[in-house]
Order: structure tokens, then sequence, then C-alpha cells
């Protein structure tokens, strides 16, 4: 008889009477930030991430341990754990720790840092060669032909700083990526040319960037200089001189010779007390990338204002999302210097990567800290360019004030007339109130151009365009840099929607559907049809029965209603770009060659 094992008497006796030990909750609040992944909230939760897989799996959804999260889902998941979940705002990354305030014993005088600025030809550059020339000996002159984009001058026991930025696009970018450079903004006038485009984009940029402006008057030595024409072209834009009675100081020189340059570096000098600037020397560096480019011999090489402290060859450097050491550093004249104090721009070697123009940097003691702060930086730069708009759209501002987030609405105004953009901004301006103001940083008459755009991008508009139509290629530049164009036909509608917005209270019953536009090659007379243009759709497509502009150098000369769209003899529904049509206007046949048609439709938009 075999032997069985009873397995019965092998079992411990349970006690049905004593209660399973529970685990007490060891979290029950969380933050978040939005697009969290599984894996991150299962380490808040202090869960195992397959355990949230799995209850997602039971409501439906599969994901993996990588898939980020929307806010919904998120409290979900948190319900089920009995977790409170608070969504805060991610840190900004790429500005931690760069500048932290400062004990007011340790801040020293530092030079101001000054940009010239203006419409070609008008004489930035001889300017600026000219100061430098009368800084550096002859001798030593050849040393600072390499350009690195800034250099510092000494002007009786002063230094000062200049930036040589190539034009408005360099300015606009450091700008747009929050970077405050500039203390004193030096706009060069030619005396015998006036306020041109760039002269007022300068002005602009100045204004919005919120830095002292001098007018510098140059080529005073020609003889069909006019002073008093200058003089009255820019108080027209606000900008009144001091001896009219203004607050903006007026400087007449003359680059080519040399005149005036010593009261125009003096008015420098003391416009940069009365901003009392001042920084620590006794930190690590930190400052701002003015230019930056791959060497083929000395690999990347980044030109760096130091904005506080003191940088020294041998530093750990983070700039931007780059890491390195700085293994070799030259001044202005093209001398090696072991170290540099604030506003001293300096040339270095010793990065992985190629820097952006704006980019912040630091210095750090620790080397593996810094290697760490470049890995969060590069991972919060993916994320941020592919979040993040420099503009707001109007909806986005209505959001914004609604939350108690905004306080200043910024806009670009361009219209048919100068007369139309003096009354929306006077209009637009009475606005402000003392919760929210309206800050006109442009108002001026023309079609929207590509320094508009750039403009708002780099100062967070909303551009305000009345009786006008942008260029496809303005458009496309908006879109790519995230700026709202708003386009209106009566000033009413362009008052009411600011207003709205102001109120947190935008919702659009109707959007303006803009199908595309072709320009008129050939115009054909027809008896008792009237005046049909020979057309090329150069964007988009044309829409037959459609709303039409005629746009005759980017003004609005008529609205209606499209009569017909010919595709040959044939009628068509639509013609696509790259293709020729026949196109009428209902009662309206002053059509001429280069006349561009637009045809354009509304959709319904949900309100909210």
């Amino acid at each position: 008889m075999s032997r069985r094992k009873n397995t019965n008497r092998r079992k411990k006796p349970t006690n049905q009477n004593t209660p399973k030990p529970k685990s007490t909750p060891k979290v029950t609040d969380i933050e978040y930030t939005a697009g969290i992944s599984v894996k991150d909230l299962a380490e808040k939760l202090e869960r195992n991430s397959s355990d949230i897989i799995k209850l997602l799996f039971m409501m439906g959804t599969i994901v993996n341990i990588n898939t980020s999260l929307d806010d919904d889902t998120v409290e979900l998941i948190c319900m089920e754990y009995n977790v409170t979940p608070t969504r805060v705002e991610p840190v900004d990354e790429l500005a931690i720790d760069v500048f932290e305030e400062d004990d007011a014993k340790d801040l020293s005088e530092r030079a101001p840092i000054i940009t010239i600025m203006g419409h070609v030809d008008h004489g930035k550059t001889t300017l600026l060669d000219t100061i430098r020339k009368a800084d550096v000996a002859d001798g030593e002159f050849g040393g600072i032909t390499q350009h690195i984009g800034a250099y510092q001058i000494r002007h009786k026991n002063r230094r000062l700083t200049f930036l040589d930025t190539p034009g408005h696009e360099a300015f606009t970018a450091m700008r747009a990526r929050g970077a405050s450079v500039t203390d004193i903004v030096v706009v060069v006038v030619a005396a015998d040319d006036g306020v041109m485009p760039q002269t007022r984009e300068a002005i602009d940029h100045a204004k919005a960037a919120g830095v002292p402006i001098i007018i510098a008057v140059n080529k005073i030595d020609k003889h069909d200089a006019n002073l008093d024409r200058i003089y009255s072209e820019l108080s027209d834009m606000g900008v009144m001189p001091e001896e009219w009675g203004g607050e903006t100081v007026f400087t007449k020189i003359s680059a080519k010779t040399g005149e005036g340059i010593e009261e125009l570096l003096e008015t420098i000098v003391l416009a940069s007390e009365l901003e009392e600037l001042k920084a620590n020397p006794k930190r690590e560096a930190s400052g701002t990338v003015i230019e930056a480019k791959l060497d083929k011999g000395r690999g990347p090489v980044a030109t760096l204002l130091i904005q506080n402290g003191t940088l020294s060859v041998s530093d750990p450097v983070v700039v931007g999302t780059s890491f390195g050491k700085v293994r070799k550093m030259t001044d202005s004249n093209g001398n090696d210097v072991q170290s540099a104090g604030p506003s001293m721009p300096v040339e270095i070697i010793g990065l992985q990567d190629v820097p952006v123009a704006g980019d912040l940097f630091r210095a750090y003691h620790d080397e593996k800290e810094a290697r760490s702060m470049a890995d969060k930086r590069k991972s919060a730069r993916i994320e941020a360019d592919r979040t993040q708009s420099s503009a707001l759209s109007l909806d986005d501002l209505s959001k914004q004030i609604a939350e108690g987030n905004m306080q200043d609405i910024h806009l670009v105004i361009k219209s048919d007339v100068q007369g139309s953009a003096e009354a929306l901004k006077g209009s637009l301006s009475k606005l402000t109130s003392d919760e929210v103001r309206v800050n006109v940083i442009r108002a001026t008459a023309g079609t929207i151009t590509e320094g508009d755009i750039l403009l708002a991008s780099a100062s967070g508009a909303v551009i305000i365009g009345f009786n006008i139509r942008p260029s496809a290629a303005v458009r496309n530049l908006a879109a790519e840099k995230k700026v709202d164009i708003r386009l209106y036909n009566v000033i009413y509608h362009a008052i009411e929607a600011v207003e709205s917005a102001m109120k947190g209270m935008m919702a659009p019953v109707f959007k303006e559907v803009i199908y595309g536009q072709a320009e008129v090659r050939q115009t054909y007379k027809v008896s008792r049809v009237g005046t049909i243009a020979g057309c090329m759709v150069i964007d988009g497509k044309i829409v037959s029965g459609s709303t039409v502009r005629l746009i005759r150098d980017g003004i609005v000369i008529y609205d209606g209603k499209m009569s017909s769209l010919k595709r040959f003899k044939d009628d068509a529904r639509t013609v696509n770009k790259g293709y020729e049509c026949g196109i009428t206007i209902e009662n309206y046949n002053d059509l001429k060659e280069g006349d561009v048609i637009e045809s354009y439709g509304e959709e319904e938009v949900e309100q909210e």
C-alpha cells in the first residue's frame, strides 16, 4: 500500500478573524506638468508602471511607459488611487539659475551695452569704424579686423560696449528668445536722406524693448543736410528732440570726418549714468550669446556678452543647450585673456555644439552640474520648439485675460492710409483699463511686411490690418512665426474684437477663410459682359461664386462678388495654383495688369 502525503497537515492554520494588513497610502497629493508620461506619473504615485498600464487597458486605452497623458486621464488614474492631482507649470529649464538676485554690497558699476541701428547706407558701419579707430592705435588696429559681433572701447576712463548686430533681424531674434542685452540704442539717421522704413523699424524695436534712444544725425557735413526735416519727421513718430521740449537727445555727427563723435560718446556716458548699471563680478559668469559659428580649424566658436560675474579660462560652461570648457578666450582686440568681467564681449572655443544667437549661458564650478544642466536644457529646448509660440493670438489673449494672467496687449496696426492707422491707434489705446493696458508698438500705412511679422513675433504682438491684404509670402511667415493677423474693413469691428479679448469673452461666430490669390496678366473688354481678367493662380485656389477682393499694390481697391470663373471657355468650380483662368467681377470693370484678385469666404466657428 503506497503512502500518500497528506498535504493538508503541512498547511498552517489560518485565523479567519485576523484582518489582512492594509498598506496605508503613502501618497495623497501630487503635482504634475502637462503631458506627463506614464512612467513619471507612476513614480509620483509610488506605483509600478505596469499597474497604470493595466488600469488604462481596463478603461479601453492602450499605452506604454512613454505615453504622454492628458489632464483628464491623469485625474481618472489619481481618482482610482484616492490621490488629489494638481497641475503646475513646468520649470523653465532654459532660463533656470541664470540670473539670480545679488546682494547690493557685491554690486559694482558696469559698462553700458550700446546697439547702433538705422537704415541701410545711413552710416552705421562707418560710425562703428570711426569709434573703434578713435580708441585703438593704428598699429594695433589690425587685431580687431576679425569680426566677433561686439567690441569694447575706453572713453575717458569709462568702458563702453558696442554690439555690431547685422541689421534688425539679429536684434529681433535676441528679443524673441527673451534676451535683454541692450542698455542704450543709438539710431543713425542720414541728414540728407531723412527718416526711412528701417529707421522707423529701429525706433519701434527700441521702444518695444523699453530702452533709452539716442538719435545720431549723421552726414551733417553734406551740403544738402536738412536738420529741420529730420527733427520734424521724428517728432511725428513720437521721438521729440530736447531742443523742441522733448526727452530724446539728438546729436549731430559726421562719421566720415569724426565731427561730433566725442559729443555722441559723452551723451552715451551720461545716459548710462542715469541708468545706474551695475553687476556682480564676484560670481560665476552669465550672459548672452551674440553670435556663433562653426570654424573648420577651431570647431564651435561663440561670441559671449558677459552680463554678470567673471568668466575664466577652463571654466565649465553651459551655452544654450551645449556644454563645454573654455579652452581659449579672446577679447575684441584679438588678444588672449584669462578672465573677463561684466559687459565684456569675448570669443570662446571649447563648446561641443554651435549655440544660437540670443541663447543664455552660465559658468559653473562643478563640471558634473554643468553637464546635467546642459542635458536639462536640451530636453527643454526640444519640448519648447515643439509646443511654444513666441506670439499670441487674440483668442489666447482673451483666455489669459480671463484667467488674470495678461496685463498688456501688444498690437501692430497696418492700414491703407496713415489717417486710418492713427484713428485705430487712438481708439484702441483708449481701451486701456486698470487691469489691461493696450500698447500699440507700431501704427503705419501700407501692407503688412515681413518686418512687421518679425516685430510682432519678438514682442508677442497681434497684427491688426485695416483695408489691406498681406501677400502669400507674408502670410506663410506669419504662420511659421505663429503671429496672429486680424484683418478688418470696419474700424468698429477691430475695436470690438480687441475689446472682447480684453473682457475675456472672445467668441467669434464666423471666421474668414482665404481660398487663394490670382494675378491679373491680361484684360479683355467684351460687350454685354464687361472686363474679363486673364489670370494666373499664384496661391491656393480660386473658388467660383466666392467673394473677391481686388488688391492693387497691397491696398484693397474693391470688395465684391465673383461673377464667373472660366478655364478656357468652360465654367470651372475651382482653379488651382499654377493654372490660368478667366475671372469677371460683378459690377466692376476697372481691372489692370498686375492686380491681385483674392478669393475668400466665411466658415462658421463653433461658439464655446
